[in-house]
């Protein structure tokens, strides 16, 4: 521990003595020790210094005045005077300012070098920073060996939260992934302290320290230590949601039986005797940070799975919970920077149900809206979750032509023909919403004819390009 003026009066062989009745600095830590002889030293103090002197220059009661003026403003902590060379004794008018001002005067005897004490100064500044060192490293260990023994971020934090003598609280987006306490309540800045802790993506975690705290460079190790766990988090959704991605995919496609689907299923965390229900999201632009991105702590124990680019996750409900679920989805993956579109499935038993509420929810999301609750499923979505029918190749041939010309001629024949669907195959309301002449609506629905060889006026034509649109925009990824 560094040494206090105090403390220097009771070290033996220095025989330093207290002169005068200041003693409101004794207690205070001497920051190093300041030998010199000018009349004026400031500008080589900072504060906290001992400022050694054998007040050679001091030969005047005014002299000597200043100079301890000159001291106190400075911020040193006391005076040791040397006596036996400019002074057989401390001068009176140096001791009565002094002591006016409270800055303690200690008489240094002849026999003392003020080597001597800058020596015991520095030794002990050195044994105090040994010390420290020695306890951070042994924090370091303390805090290393939390995630090395599986205790994970609870237990790294609680032993930090133990270090700093204050309460914790891990953020990441909207969810709190750890608190000290029930009773900490949401940081805020004029209480807490923020640590951005790094991880390389936009996952928004901060460290939160409640004020006060003593850091003695412990925080900025453990910000590196959560932002590896992190990093490992994030792998491990990786590996979970490629591995339940597969049984999904197999489950989707129908090419397990039922006592093989259910098998698969419990095998990554569903009970598909339980009513289960799907939350899809879809991202064209975000869709590879759906790997590894968190949840809201709203869908902890949530199953979730990446099928094909789509975030699948599977909860436990019977509908009630699933759209204020998909809202929260929602917004947590934006505060992440993912923008998403959530689709909602029914709400099943067994692995068909979960099938039914996939494509549901698929279909659910290929509205566009932020958050999309289900409808009844549709023949489209039956027909395109059984693999015995290849109505996606069909839809391609169908519509497949449109698509070209539409790309090589800069036309609008697709979206023309789904707003003819839509409307009901009435020339005159297509006119009007695509702000079209009626006999343009009729050369491109010609055109669509031709190209197809299906004629948007047959029924039966119509009912084949509304199947191929309706699979177009379920299956599109």
């Amino acid at each position: 521990m560094a040494l206090t003026l105090s403390a220097l009066l009771d070290a033996p062989g220095l025989g330093l003595t207290l002169v005068g009745s200041a003693t409101s600095t004794l207690h205070r830590e001497i920051v190093w020790v300041a030998v010199t002889e000018q009349e004026n030293p400031s500008m080589f103090l900072s504060g906290g210094e001992l400022v050694l002197t054998t007040g050679v220059r001091q030969r005047s009661a005014e002299e000597q005045r200043r100079f301890v003026r000159v001291l106190q403003r400075a911020g040193a902590v006391g005076i040791g005077f040397g006596v036996g060379l400019g002074h057989d004794d401390v001068p009176p008018a140096l001791v009565a300012e002094a002591n006016r001002w409270g800055l303690p005067v200690l008489e240094v005897p002849y026999r003392t070098p003020f080597m001597a004490i800058s020596r015991l100064v520095a030794d002990s500044h050195s044994a105090d920073h040994y010390a420290k060192l020695e306890k951070l490293i042994g924090d370091h260990q303390v805090l290393a060996r939390s995630l090395l023994t599986g205790g994970g971020l609870a237990e790294l934090l609680k032993h930090l939260g133990g270090m700093l003598g204050t309460e914790l609280v891990l953020t990441q987006f909207t969810a709190e992934l750890y608190s000290s306490s029930k009773d900490a309540g949401a940081p805020t800045m004029d209480r807490w302290v923020p640590f951005p802790v790094p991880t390389g993506r936009r996952d928004a975690c901060t460290l939160w320290a409640r004020k006060p705290f003593d850091d003695t460079g412990i925080i900025g190790y453990a910000q590196n230590l959560i932002s590896v766990e992190l990093n490992n988090l994030t792998k491990q959704r990786q590996a979970q949601r490629a591995l339940a991605g597969q049984v999904m995919a197999d489950v989707v496609r129908g090419s397990l039986d039922t006592d093989e689907a259910s098998r698969r299923l419990a095998g990554v965390g569903v009970n598909s005797t339980k009513r289960n229900v799907v939350l899809l999201g879809e991202s064209a632009a975000h869709h590879k940070n759906l790997r590894g991105t968190t949840l809201p702590a709203a869908l902890d124990g949530a199953v979730s799975a990446i099928v094909d680019r789509d975030l699948v996750v599977v909860i436990e409900d019977d509908g009630a919970s699933a759209p204020k679920l998909g809202r929260s989805l929602a917004d947590h993956l934006l505060e992440a920077g993912i923008h998403a579109t959530i689709g909602i499935g029914g709400s099943y038993t067994k692995p068909n149900g979960l099938r039914w509420s996939f494509f549901e929810a698929k279909e659910a999301a290929a509205r566009g809206l932020e958050v999309n609750e289900p409808e009844r499923l549709s023949l489209t979505s039956l027909l395109l979750s059984s693999e015995d029918v290849p109505l996606a190749d069909m839809a391609g041939e169908a519509i497949g032509p449109l698509v070209r010309f539409d790309k090589q001629h800069g036309s609008e024949l697709v979206h023309t023909l789904e707003t003819y669907l839509n409307l009901n195959g009435s020339v005159a309301s297509v006119a009007d919403d695509l702000n079209l002449h009626r006999n343009t609506v009729r050369y491109r629905l010609a055109q669509i004819a031709e190209l197809t060889g299906y004629d948007p006026a047959v029924t039966a034509d119509r009912v084949q390009l509304y199947l191929a649109l309706a699979v177009r925009r379920v299956a599109r990824t």
